[in-house]
């Protein structure tokens, strides 16, 4: 394997199994610290979103310009950002709504539910299922945008990794509540999560050999489409439920703030 591409797969590996803090976080916290988490959530989504309209269409955008002349590279690029929409959106429609993952619930109320109850163990693994399913093309994403250039590829990953704390706590909970296993609930709530270093090493095996200036530009400005996708569908809702809206939106603003930042000092 080449060097050049073994901190992109680590990133998305970290990425993924962040799963895990969401899982730890269930079991040992006896309150939701709901200010924390509203903000973390609007700060990944801030970060999400600025990277994606700022860098990667841009560089989609240069990138296929390039290759195709200035209006049909904007054409191209404008086209792959919806197809990555369109990619996660459909992905999205497949999972069923009682058992999608971005229902953001605290720590408190999931463990209100029944001990032993045997239906819980059947929302706990179609969850995990929901989760993998979700986090696949988010391993694509990841990969081939820190593969492009790592200083974006850092902050997708950590911005993932925020998102997939709550993921981690939506999973284990009901697991062990219907088995009393507390390391099988973590072990479900971790193989949820490797599904987007799975994403990558797919990314990694059937895209990079076929890479091309027109191919990478498609993936950036699909990339930035299923991260945009994220953000809206996904990060602010949930922060907005978690009852600090206000906070959420502080942590959006901070999150393109810093974000753009470091894209300076790093130009």
């Amino acid at each position: 394997m080449d060097h050049g591409l073994l901190v992109p797969l680590l990133l998305t590996l970290g990425a993924g199994l962040a799963t895990g803090i969401g899982s730890a976080i269930a079991f040992f916290a006896r309150h939701t610290n709901k200010r924390l988490l509203a903000f973390s959530l609007g700060l990944s989504g801030g970060v999400m979103v600025y990277v994606s309209f700022v860098e990667l269409l841009r560089q989609a955008q240069e990138v296929l310009s390039a290759e195709w002349g200035v209006r049909p590279g904007m054409t191209a690029a404008t086209g792959a950002f919806f197809a990555g929409i369109l990619l996660i959106g459909v992905i999205d429609r497949l999972v069923p709504s009682f058992e999608n993952p971005h229902e953001a619930r605290p720590v408190e109320e999931m463990r209100e539910s029944k001990p032993r109850d045997p239906k819980l163990m059947r929302m706990g693994v179609m969850t995990a299922l929901a989760i993998g399913i979700h986090n696949f093309p988010e391993g694509i994403a990841t990969f081939t945008a820190a593969a492009e250039n790592l200083t974006l590829g850092v902050a997708i990953a950590v911005a993932i990794a925020i998102h997939n704390i709550p993921e981690g706590i939506a999973v284990s909970i009901p697991i062990y509540y219907a088995t009393g296993d507390r390391g099988k609930a973590f072990r479900l709530s971790l193989l949820s999560g490797l599904a987007e270093p799975v994403g990558a090493l797919l990314a990694y095996l059937v895209l990079m050999p076929l890479m091309s200036p027109t191919l990478m530009g498609c993936i950036l400005a699909a990339v930035a489409g299923i991260m945009v996708y994220i953000s809206i569908d996904e990060l602010l809702p949930a922060a907005r439920e978690y009852g600090e809206a206000h906070i959420a939106i502080y942590g959006v603003v901070a999150g393109m703030a810093l974000m753009a930042l470091s894209l300076i000092m790093l130009a």
